[in-house]
């Protein structure tokens, strides 16, 4: 199956971490490609990164895009996305997480094209999460389940700075 998780809310990594975690407790193999991040950027990373059948790969620079993107940015994301091509057409994983792919659609970083393609000719037995808020709606067809994270109420919106453990 195809799983989407999308929207301006909260959670959309965490949740496809979530699932990351739970197949990797029933002894699946997974795969996560991280689009967009780099250098670390999160503190979930220190346990994904040493739980045996859960591998990371993050194909961006360590900042958000904020401006334009640039060739660099650009670069990554193309690579990344040929590197999961690359993994989807395996057998090897279970699970295999695109996280932030919907964000490199929408910069232009990657074509909505080009993920579809990857996502048709992937292995029929792998579980796909493509996360990242404004996914496009050729994307939400494509998928079997879309879940949308609506942003109600955010202490960020109080002046409340990113806590680490918590947010990142």
């Amino acid at each position: 199956m195809i799983q989407v998780y999308t929207g301006n809310g909260k959670g959309k990594t965490t949740a496809a971490y979530g699932l990351a975690l739970r197949a990797a407790g029933a002894g699946q193999k997974v795969y996560i490609g991280q689009f967009v991040k780099g250098g670390g950027m999160s503190s979930v990373l220190n346990i994904l990164e040493n739980i045996d059948n859960i591998k990371i790969k993050q194909f961006g620079r360590n900042k958000f895009i904020q401006d334009p993107p640039d060739k660099e940015d650009i670069q990554l994301a193309r690579a990344g996305l040929k590197e999961m091509a690359s993994v989807l057409k395996q057998s090897t994983y279970d699970l295999v997480i695109l996280d932030e792919a919907n964000i490199a659609v929408y910069f232009g970083l990657i074509k909505l094209s080009s993920l579809l393609r990857v996502l048709n000719e992937r292995d029929s037995h792998i579980e796909v999460v493509i996360t990242g808020r404004n996914a496009d709606i050729e994307m939400i067809e494509a998928a079997d389940l879309v879940t949308e994270m609506n942003d109600i109420k955010h202490y960020y919106n109080q002046g409340v700075k990113p806590r680490e453990g918590i947010e990142y």
